[in-house]
């Protein structure tokens, strides 16, 4: 007696289409594309870092101008944090290189080959789009500044939820860094089973989640800590090692440490 069902050939189309695809074949996918941004010249990485440093701004613009708006309630911050997830948007489904999707994306595969060369690719890639969105942040800080380009109103709401950010310690950075990277290593893992709008729900859902439970991520917060460096309201010290590098470690052992890890703990046996 015959296991299938008795389809046409439509229909088992349709079956192989939502048939459940396997963790070996994600991982490979991933690995794939690693494979290729590890060989991407530099300063392809480079200018691909910094407009992806620029538009993860949006997020804190937009995070801004809804909490100018909105009563100082407990509820205020389930809206304002839908502002968060637009940055994301713009650079994931921009193909922009943002240094957190990079905590998995060619971490898959060092650990198919760790060797020294493996090891000095992935520092390489690490180094140049760190620096890039970072130095993308930095010039969204100075234009927001002293570009004067928005109205004093939305500005000062902006300023308000950089603050609450630099209020966090060293170490709430780290912690709060963990979950945060984390999920964009997760994020990275589902997206290639989306399609279409399902792949823009799925970014604005754990972008959301990580703005919403005041998670540190490393660019994005980069941002709101540059604007009040810029401003004198910030050492660049107490900004560097009280937020961003805190928030970097805590985004990759979130990222590599744990989710890369676990991910390749599964699969490794079938690929």
């Amino acid at each position: 007696m015959s296991d299938e069902t008795d389809l046409d050939g439509g229909e088992k189309e349709q079956a192989d289409e939502y048939e459940s695809v396997p963790s070996s074949v994600i991982f490979e996918a991933i690995r794939r594309e690693g494979e290729h941004e590890l060989s991407r010249p530099i300063s392809a990485l480079w200018w691909s870092g910094v407009a992806a440093g620029l538009a993860i701004s949006a997020s804190v613009l937009c995070k801004g101008f809804l909490a100018s708006i909105l009563p100082h309630a407990d509820w205020a911050a389930g809206i304002s944090n839908l502002g968060y997830t637009v940055g994301f948007l713009i650079v994931i489904l921009g193909r922009m290189q943002l240094f957190t999707e990079n905590t998995i994306t060619p971490i898959l595969p060092l650990f198919l080959s760790p060797t020294r060369w493996s090891f000095f690719q992935t520092a390489r890639l690490w180094g140049i789009v760190f620096a890039a969105n970072l130095v993308g942040c930095l010039a969204a800080a100075l234009v927001l500044v002293y570009g004067h380009i928005l109205p004093e109103a939305r500005f000062e709401g902006i300023l308000a939820i950089s603050r609450h950010y630099a209020e966090a310690t060293a170490l709430e950075h780290f912690a709060w860094g963990i979950p945060a990277g984390f999920l964009i290593a997760a994020l990275v893992w589902i997206l290639p089973r989306m399609e279409g709008s399902g792949e823009v729900l799925m970014i604005i859902i754990v972008t959301y989640m990580i703005g919403l439970g005041g998670m540190s991520h490393v660019v994005a917060g980069s941002t709101e800590l540059f604007i009040l460096v810029v401003r004198g309201e910030l050492g660049i010290a107490t900004a560097t090692f009280g937020g961003i590098l805190p928030a970097f470690a805590g985004n990759v052992l979130g990222g590599t440490g744990i989710f890369a890890a676990l991910t390749y703990a599964q699969v490794r046996e079938e690929i």
